[in-house]
């Protein structure tokens, strides 16, 4: 089965700052319908005892802490998050084709029966603008730089990328359907924005390529966040279709 087909697309952004409150929530939700995330705030409160819970209650898990230093470092972090059992590990591929190579091959130096997490890399986070980047000295457009940093991360063999919608299909059709484009800033069409400026509806996103879709606050702050997740996942599935 392919890493596109195999498992829900939705994964849910559980950033809340404890465990308690992730876990309430987590307990609302149905592993056949998301994976979760978890972030900076919530692993460095509630720690890798958190993941075992949530592998417990049959979710598996995106670990975003988008590691980005010096190749043996990040190595090192990625195989302690392989250890933890995580789906899916993320690094920034600003850091370079050399570290991101290194990343890899230390998960692979720790794949169990040939399964080891999905390494995938960061282009341009989707709270930023052209004018943002040319702030931190980049020339290049939110677009240009993205597609820079996939082509990059693609060379580096990693399993995909996280990206904006509007980046995905160019993508797609740049590195092949098995390159993973995971795809935040996901906004149902009745959502507020948030912190977010380059934001999607999931039906527009999975038809423009993205492969897997990160939601947040439209999920983890619904009255029913069950009933929100059926109607992306319901929506997801039109636009397949």
């Amino acid at each position: 089965m392919s890493l596109i087909s195999s498992g829900p697309r939705v994964i849910v952004a559980l950033d809340f700052p404890d465990a308690d409150a992730a876990l309430s929530l987590a307990s609302r939700l149905n592993p056949s319908q998301c994976r979760l995330k978890v972030g900076f705030e919530l692993f460095v409160s509630a720690g890798p005892a958190l993941i075992e819970r949530l592998h417990a209650l049959g979710f598996q898990v995106f670990l975003d802490l988008k590691f980005h230093d010096i190749p043996n470092t990040v190595a090192g972090a990625c195989r302690a998050a392989a250890r933890l059992g995580v789906w899916m590990v993320n690094v920034h591929a600003s850091g370079g084709r050399p570290m991101m190579e290194t990343a890899r091959e230390a998960l692979e130096s720790v794949a169990t029966s040939g399964q080891r997490p999905l390494l995938i890399a960061v282009t341009v986070l989707t709270s930023m603008d052209d004018g943002d980047l040319a702030g931190c000295g980049v020339t290049r457009t939110v677009a240009e730089q993205a597609h820079y940093l996939a082509t990059l991360t693609h060379e580096a063999g990693l399993d995909g990328v996280v990206c904006s919608a509007h980046e995905a299909g160019a993508f797609r059709t740049a590195f092949g359907e098995r390159f993973l484009r995971v795809t935040p800033g996901i906004r149902p069409a009745d959502a507020a924005l948030g912190d977010q400026k380059r934001v999607m509806t999931p039906g527009a996103a999975m038809g423009l390529g993205s492969s897997h879709l990160v939601i947040g606050r439209p999920v983890t702050q619904a009255q029913d966040p069950g009933a929100v997740l059926t109607a992306v996942n319901r929506e997801i599935a039109d636009a397949l279709a």
